[in-house]
This record gives C-alpha cells, structure tokens and sequence, in this order.
C-alpha cells in the first residue's frame, strides 16, 4: 500500500479497523472541506442554503453522476440507501397478491423496509434461498429465478452483500428481468468507490448507492437514481418545497427529493472533493492492492474457522471485503471481545441462522491488520467456548 495513504485518514491508531464496510471513513482532504462547508453554513445559512444550495448541490450531482455514470438529472442525494429504496417501496404501486423478488442475503434494514410495505398492500417480498458457496453467475442466475411466478412484478437485489461480502452478477439479473417485463431495482450500497459502476450501462430502473461508505465522505451521503421514464412514479417521503415549487428546476424528480427545507447538506458537497482525492492518489491501484490482501488471506481465515470461501476467490465475486461463516451461539459477545481485548473493530453479524465475520480492506490497511485478526482468532479458539471448529 502506498505509505503516504495511512497518514491521510483520521482512524485512530490503536485500533485495527476492518469494517470500512459498514459506515467508511473520510480522508483528511474531504473531512477538512467538510468541516469548512459546515463553517461557512454557520456563518450565512440563508445564502448557503436558499440561494447557493441550488447551484451547489447541482455541481455535486454533476461530479458524481459522470463518476458512477448517468445523467445527473437522474439522480438526488438522500442520506442513507435505506432512505432512498423507503422512497421506492412506500410509492411503487402494489395490489393484492403481487410479489417482489429478491435474494435471502439482503441488508437487514432493507428486508424491513419491503416487509413492512408489502404487508400494507397485501402484497409478498419473497427470500429466494441463494446456495452458498457461489458457484458461477449462470448458476446464481438459474438459482434466484427459482423463485419467480407469474405473480412477480419486481425484481430487488443488492449489488454487492452485506453480511456476505459477495457480489451478485447484478448486469444479468436486470437483463434477465427486464426480458421478464419486471421492474429492476439494485441496492448497490457498497459499490461506489469500490468496484467500477456504469449506471446507464447497467440499465436497472432504480439504483442506491453510498458515497459514505468506500467513496470516503462524510456519514449521511447517499444517492437515489431512477430512469427518467418512471420518476413520475415516484412521491418523496416529504412533501415540502419541492412539491408545485414556485421556481420550479427543469427536473420535478429533483424538486420533490431535494427542495426539503432546513437541513446541513454540507456531506453531499464534499462529493467532487472525494472523487478529487481518488484521482489524485490512483485510486484504481489503491482499490487493486487492497482486493489482492483481502483475496490472499481469505482461505487461510476458511481454514482456521473450518470453513469454506462463500465464492471462488476472484474479482468476478469479491472486492475489498471477504466473509467467512463463523460457529459461535454468541457473535455479539465475540465482537465486543474482538474490540475491547484485541482493539480489533470488525463486524460479527448474523444473517438469518447463521454468522458471519466479515474484514473490509482499505488503503490504511496493511497485512499486518490480518494477521493481528489471524492470531486473536486464534487465541480465542484456542482459549475460549466462544468459537466452534
């Protein structure tokens, strides 16, 4: 890894932080220009908000629509992925008995959210049971449309998984739907920053992603894309400013999600500095070093657990972040251990019946971090009840 890179994050050094996937971590550059955003705020917020808030916010979308590819009219920041899929879920229109298709492996907060809506409509979000080790894309592909039948009218799936780590072949899934006539929409929280995207490319009717988790900015920044042709279809979850505006914008998309009255945008502005500080640190060769740590090391964690990779270990499944399946009857247990004896902050996350351990690998990352989780692992199975093998 480069050397200068550790220096750039504000981490704290006593700890080996191996869950950037769960909330990321600012550089210094976008965190300094955070907080200058935040100060300038405080020092006129009628101008920052009501007068410069527009034009701002514009050239932010602008930057990050060319950096994850489509038109910036598509897309408007929310704070978090789940925020923007409750903006689908709560208008998509649902009768009686239709189903939404989706995988077993999805964010938690996401199930939730199509649950609770589904339930209003009597409507059913249906798990389809994904085999775990992934096998090959054909194979995922034949798998999950297992589940499909003439009742389903939409299709969700995460880009890259949560608790898994893994990344589903999203490009066939929204093919294979769309030739079905279903409605596409892609939880794709992990993936700014971390592998490449081309939203028009991919062509999925809805797409989420977050910018605070691998893009490095400030937490609470999140986008939400629709193709043009559906936003109609869509409320915002507040109806404020945006909704008849007196100065209506060329996009009503942008209008309703954006035109919310009094909030600290600041975290969506510091979006083009993010990007800035990629280009300026090779960031493609960054994310390339890191994938290879975190691929090198994940049989020898199988091996230790007992276990086996979730996927063949290759970039067509995996990026900066792997997963084993872990036998504890006490995970949270085992990550407060984790964290408060071996100073190790790593996530131990339940998925359904089953555990996982999940190390995320970033430019402050180095080997050593691993083997620091090799050896605690170790002693933990060697020394404790809390880990089964």
């Amino acid at each position: 890894m480069q050397n200068n890179l550790k220096s750039q994050f504000l981490i704290d050094p006593e700890i080996t932080f191996l869950n950037f996937g769960s909330f990321g971590a600012c550089s210094k550059p976008v965190f300094e220009e955070y907080q200058r955003l935040q100060l300038e705020l405080e020092r006129e917020s009628v101008q920052f908000i009501a007068f410069n808030g527009p034009a701002n916010l514009k050239k932010s979308r602008e930057a990050l629509a060319n950096y994850v590819g489509c038109d910036a009219d598509d897309l408007v920041y929310t704070m978090n992925p789940t925020y923007a899929i409750n903006i689908i879920a709560k208008s998509f229109k649902l009768n009686v008995g239709d189903e939404v298709l989706s995988t077993n492996v999805e964010y938690g907060a996401m199930d939730r959210t199509w649950n609770y809506y589904c339930k209003k409509a009597n409507a059913k979000y249906v798990r389809q049971s994904i085999t775990l080790p992934l096998i090959s894309k054909e194979k995922f592909v034949e798998d999950f449309f297992k589940g499909l039948t003439a009742k389903t009218k939409a299709v969700f799936i995460s880009h890259i998984t949560s608790t898994t780590a893994l990344i589903f072949p999203v490009k066939e899934i929204v093919a294979e739907a769309k030739a079905k006539r279903l409605f596409t929409i892609v939880d794709g929280a992990h993936v700014p920053g971390h592998i490449d995207l081309n939203i028009s490319e991919l062509d999925a009717d809805v797409y989420t992603g977050a910018c605070h988790k691998w893009m490095c900015t400030p937490k609470g920044c999140s986008f939400l894309y629709v193709k043009k042709e559906h936003q109609h279809l869509f409320d915002p979850l507040l109806i404020s400013w945006g909704y008849e505006a007196a100065m209506p914008s060329n996009s009503q998309f942008i209008d309703y999600n954006q035109m919310q009255g009094t909030r600290d945008f600041s975290a969506f502005l510091t979006v083009p500095k993010a990007i800035e500080f990629f280009k300026e640190n090779n960031w493609k060769e960054v994310a390339k070093q890191c994938r290879q740590i975190a691929h090198s090391n994940y049989q020898r964690f199988c091996d230790l657990l007992k276990t086996q990779p979730l996927a063949p270990i290759s970039d067509e499944f995996l990026g900066q972040m792997c997963s084993m399946q872990i036998k504890t009857s006490a995970p949270e247990k085992l990550q407060r251990l984790l964290f408060e004896k071996y100073k190790i902050e790593i996530p131990v996350s339940r998925q359904d019946d089953k555990i996982f351990l999940r190390y995320s690998i970033n430019a402050f990352n180095e080997q050593s971090d691993l083997d620091k989780l090799y050896d605690a692992l170790n002693k933990i199975i060697k020394e404790t009840d809390l880990i089964e093998v």
